[in-house]
């Protein structure tokens, strides 16, 4: 159990790592938010959808009603997480922009404890609160630049929810679905929506320049399937909460990127909410990890015991 969960918090480690790019790609295409995500969204389903085809072949692939629900309804959420968060870096810097919407925990644990029972330690809950902290004096900054700037991070909010509650219902249907057919079906939903949502709009689907097809495409292939679908990968072996917590690392990728890339600088505050993120990030981790080790102890305690007891 140990090592599952030291290779799962390896995995979600690199999908962070590889997720901290998206705002990068978004923030060079000139493209709609829409269009954006439509495209990054339809050529990763074109991508594994080859994959889907023989993994159904092998395995016998059974959806019940509620697999269907959650699966449709992430779909749908993420979809919509993508819009909101691609329209707030319009308004305001990759930083910000990737604080707000990595304000999952907060989310998170009340998500988690409604849909699955899980309850947080208080200690739990004061690193939750640190990392908190660093976000909002990240925003606190963003208020003294420009109401424009506080506009796109409250977009940035509101895409947070989203991602959200797409975590949950991810984590109520994973234990069921193998992570390709799940990912294929989410994703399929999503572009389905996204296409919808540009028609809808009267955005045009023909990009403006050769460049922005680059850009749709290692959105698909980066940030998509080698980040969010390790995530979905994680989520059958640990909680929304962990994941949640741990994404809050990705504001600081991103920052760098951005000033490394995009020549985007990076202000004293954004530096010392980064700083209080990481420290509340760290120990949440390492707490969530004594307390599940601690668990896991209990239990093999328990068992031997009763098997003591059986004899």
């Amino acid at each position: 159990m140990y090592s599952l969960l030291i290779r799962c918090y390896l995995v979600i480690g690199i999908a962070i790592l590889f997720i901290s790019t998206s705002a990068i790609f978004v923030k060079l295409s000139e493209s709609p938010a829409g269009v954006i995500a439509f495209y990054r969204l339809l050529f990763s389903v074109l991508i594994i959808a080859p994959v889907f085809v023989l993994t159904s072949r092998k395995e016998k692939i059974k959806l019940t009603k509620e697999s269907w629900i959650y699966s449709i309804l992430a779909g749908v959420l993420l979809a919509f997480h993508f819009i909101l968060w691609f329209e707030s870096l319009r308004f305001t810097s990759v930083t910000s922009s990737t604080v707000m919407v990595t304000l999952q925990p907060i989310f998170a644990v009340i998500g988690a404890y409604l849909f699955f029972k899980e309850k947080a330690t208080l200690l739990e809950i004061g690193c939750v609160l640190l990392a908190l902290a660093g976000s909002f004096i990240i925003g606190w900054n963003d208020l003294n630049i420009s109401g424009q700037a506080l506009f796109g991070d409250a977009l940035a909010l509101l895409a947070c929810l989203f991602i959200t509650v797409y975590l949950l219902c991810g984590q109520r249907v994973r234990g069921a679905l193998s992570v390709t057919t799940y990912t294929f079906i989410v994703y399929s939903v999503s572009t389905v929506t996204l296409f919808i949502y540009v028609i809808s709009t009267n955005q045009s689907l023909i990009p403006i320049s050769h460049q922005e097809w680059i850009y749709f495409i290692l959105l698909a292939i980066f940030p998509t399937l080698l980040g969010h679908s390790l995530l979905n990968w994680s989520l059958k072996f640990v909680s929304t909460t962990v994941i949640s917590m741990a994404i809050l690392f990705e504001p600081i990728g991103a920052a760098v990127l951005a000033y490394l890339l995009l020549n985007e600088k990076v202000s004293t505050m954004q530096v010392v909410g980064s700083g209080i993120i990481f420290l509340g990030v760290s120990l949440y981790l390492i707490q969530k990890r004594k307390n599940t080790l601690s668990e896991n102890k209990g239990i093999l305690a328990s068992n031997k015991l009763m098997k003591i007891g059986s004899e």
